[in-house]
């Protein structure tokens, strides 16, 4: 969509902020009460975008059901049809003013442990909610400018034991059972975020249950056995306490019995990981542990 449309659903179109595979994200405001959103529409295209919009309904229903400061809010999904056929949708969503995980850099790693001890919250209560976010990544966690965090994109999230139809997941940071067509459960989402905690420590993705094609775009499973884990953080980066290097790597173990059993015990040992760093300032660019 080239041109900014001037209204979206009776919602004036104040901008655009975003892009997907198959959505846009718009700010608008509800001409009635004058409230401000930020809006993801998926317009159907093709008999493949029909997915995407699947997609968009589910992301409604289970965000509908989370309420969590650490979550960002979805307000209603509104919908065009014709002859009994959904031809586009628009999600309402809690309006964020601030910059992915992916783009704005902890400064320290006392700052990142207090960012990594709300996504952790935030999980924490999807889980108890019954569903599994199965997709947390940096590009997926937004940090305001008072460093409170809100977890976006719930477009593969699922009920907690679902078994999906095909690989769905981020190179980096999938679970191996996700990417073995697997049950997702709450272990999954411990996977994930520890994969995104050592992405953010480390700067660099760890080994994954995934790998590439020969034609360098599509993506095919590999055994456990195939997959090694990385070092330890307290081995690559000074730095970087004991105690957060071993959580990353009991989140990341490749069977989900292995790894740390909860986001809440996540979040608890997040917790006395701040605590006890307090304010220190040690640099998330130091240089690499020898």
């Amino acid at each position: 969509m080239s041109q900014l449309p001037i209204e979206l659903f009776g919602h004036r179109v104040i901008a655009k902020i975003g892009t997907g595979a198959a959505s846009e994200v718009f700010v608008v405001q509800d001409m009635k009460t004058k409230q401000v959103w930020a809006l993801k529409l998926v317009v159907l295209s093709d008999e493949k975008s029909d997915r995407f919009i699947e997609q968009v309904e589910k992301e409604y229903d289970i965000g509908s059901k989370l309420d969590h400061v650490n979550i960002r809010g979805i307000h209603k999904i509104l919908r065009t049809k014709k002859l009994f056929t959904t031809t586009e949708v628009g999600l309402l969503m809690e309006l964020v003013d601030a910059e992915t995980l992916d783009d704005q850099n902890p400064e320290s790693v006392s700052a990142a442990a207090r960012l990594f001890a709300q996504v952790a919250r935030g999980l924490e209560h999807m889980n108890e909610r019954g569903f599994v976010h199965a997709d947390m990544k940096p590009i997926n966690v937004m940090v305001t400018g008072e460093q409170q965090v809100k977890i976006i994109d719930l477009g593969q999230a699922c009920a907690v034991n679902e078994v999906k139809k095909r690989i769905q997941g981020t190179l980096g940071y999938i679970a191996p059972e996700q990417a073995h067509l697997q049950a997702i459960t709450a272990q999954t989402d411990v996977y994930n975020f520890g994969a995104m905690m050592y992405k953010v420590l480390a700067g660099e993705i760890i080994p994954t249950a995934l790998q590439i094609g020969a034609d360098g775009v599509s993506m095919s499973a590999v055994t456990p056995s195939m997959v090694k884990l990385p070092a330890p953080l307290n081995k690559k980066r000074i730095g970087i306490p004991d105690e957060l290097s071993d959580l990353v790597q009991e989140c990341i173990q490749l069977k989900p019995q292995d790894r740390v059993p909860g986001m809440g015990q996540v979040a608890e040992r997040l917790e006395l990981i701040v605590s006890a760093l307090g304010d220190t300032h040690m640099g998330l660019r130091a240089v690499a542990a020898k």
